[in-house]
């Protein structure tokens, strides 16, 4: 065991058994198995026998089958014995253990300022991550841990020598580090803390990106404060359309769901908002019982130009799905087909496998059919058709087939092979196929920071 081989586990998910299939071993009750692996160098094994056994008391025993990952000197197990540690009540020596990582920078420097500042240290964490505001997590973990502290006029100062007037970025690459458009989110979430929305609000409008993991701060921001008609003015003119979802969401919490309806109604001046907006406008109507108005607005946008692709398609056939309607979907799904010069790629044929499976199951005989079907499919060959079929199969309680569908594909498909092969108890076979590895690139350890994170 050593610290290179356990990233590489760890990052690739490969050569081991990964965390999903971890937790399936444990909820069909191999526990002996997963405490075996853990002492052979397996980490997802380790790391949760280890908790575990800290959630049954036995923390020196969890510590013990921690001890050896730590010896390595790998970040990730440091970082899980600190949180044990914690959790019985011994801060001080997490924080002794988390410390000498920490020196490194990233996000072994975020968790040692946390942990300090949960346990009435946050001075010394203001310290530690604002020598590191160049670092966008550590900016974050800076604003966050130091709440309350007495100490967001140094941090404003902080963030404001970090907004230079009148720029505006050019390209992703622009800006390293710490972004103006990040300061100001961070800058005006301590202004709202003290009170000043005005001057968070103004921050925000000055924002070149708006949206960040498809949320508005600045939409957040105002319904927070109840500030509805201001909302609902930067709802009309936000690009991307999250402001209208924002506003549609807090009309529909008060129970005007005519009026977060016509929110999603209203024009968009972009193909995204458009998209978007009606999928969440469906969603809507589905919450409130009004099915056939929900699958008429996805059809709508799927027959509109540019509306054909998977994802929009696939919401429909689950619409369709979801409310017993499987053959309309398939209905859909030939006319598509048709429309398309009888081609229909595979993306689209796995949305007819799932609606001939789930109408097999109440009407009885499909499931055969879609079974024929993929395998007569022109990419019904391919390791990620064999995927698919195999899901089917064991679906429908049919497992040794789901294998026996995977086994040529083996090398492409370990994961789901082996959930299948657990699944029908044969869990040393399962453990053979993951731990199977492949040559490793040579690549860095992770030592907790990121290749474009500076070590101080």
């Amino acid at each position: 065991m050593d610290a290179a081989d356990l990233d590489h586990q760890a990052r690739t998910l490969s050569g081991c058994i990964p965390p999903l299939l971890v937790s399936r071993l444990l909820e069909l009750g191999h526990e002996n198995e997963v405490e075996f692996q853990a002492g052979r160098g397996e980490w997802f094994c380790a790391r949760e026998w280890a908790r575990l056994l800290g959630g049954q008391g036995r923390q020196t025993e969890a510590l013990e089958v921690l001890a050896p990952y730590v010896a390595t000197g790998w970040w990730p197990a440091a970082q899980a014995q600190a949180g044990l540690l914690e959790s019985r009540g011994r801060a001080e020596e997490a924080i002794a253990l988390a410390r000498p990582y920490a020196e490194t920078g990233g996000l072994a420097l975020e968790f040692l300022a946390r942990l300090l500042a949960r346990h009435g240290r946050q001075d010394e964490a203001f310290v530690l991550l604002s020598a590191g505001i160049e670092d966008p997590l550590l900016a974050a973990a800076l604003v966050e841990v130091t709440e309350g502290a007495g100490r967001d006029e140094d941090i404003a100062a902080l963030l404001a020598a970090r907004i230079p007037a009148g720029h505006q970025c050019d390209s992703p690459w622009c800006c390293r580090g710490l972004d103006p458009d990040t300061a100001i989110g961070l800058l005006a979430t301590v202004r709202e803390r003290q009170g000043r929305v005005d001057e968070a609000i103004a921050l925000l409008h000055a924002r070149q990106h708006t949206s960040v993991n498809n949320q508005d701060q600045l939409a957040d921001l105002l319904a927070r404060h109840d500030r509805i008609e201001e909302l609902r003015a930067y709802a009309a003119s936000e690009y991307h359309g999250h402001a209208a979802q924002r506003l549609a969401e807090v009309l529909e919490e008060r129970g005007d769901v005519e009026g977060a309806i016509a929110v999603y109604r209203q024009p968009g001046d972009s193909p995204s908002r458009q998209c978007h907006g009606a999928v969440q406008l469906a969603r809507l109507l589905s919450r409130h019982g009004r099915d056939d108005e929900a699958i008429e607005t996805i059809r709508t946008l799927a027959d509109s130009p540019g509306g054909v692709e998977d994802w929009i398609v696939d919401t429909l056939c689950t619409l369709y799905a979801d409310h017993g309607r499987t053959r309309d979907g398939v209905a859909y799904l030939d006319a598509l087909k048709a429309r398309r010069g009888g081609r229909e790629e595979w993306d689209f044929f796995r949305m007819r496998l799932r609606l001939m499976a789930e109408g097999g199951l109440a009407e009885g005989g499909l499931i055969d059919e879609a079974i024929e079907q993929a395998r007569a499919h022109p990419e019904g060959d391919t390791w990620y058709a064999a995927w698919t079929l195999s899901d089917l199969l064991a679906g429908t309680g049919r497992t040794e087939e789901a294998v026996a569908v995977l086994e040529p594909h083996a090398s492409a498909n370990r994961g789901p092979l082996a959930g299948h092969l657990v699944a029908l108890g044969r869990v040393k076979d399962a453990v053979a196929l993951l731990q199977q590895r492949a040559p490793k690139p040579l690549a860095p350890v992770w030592t907790g920071t990121f290749a474009t994170e500076a070590t101080p």
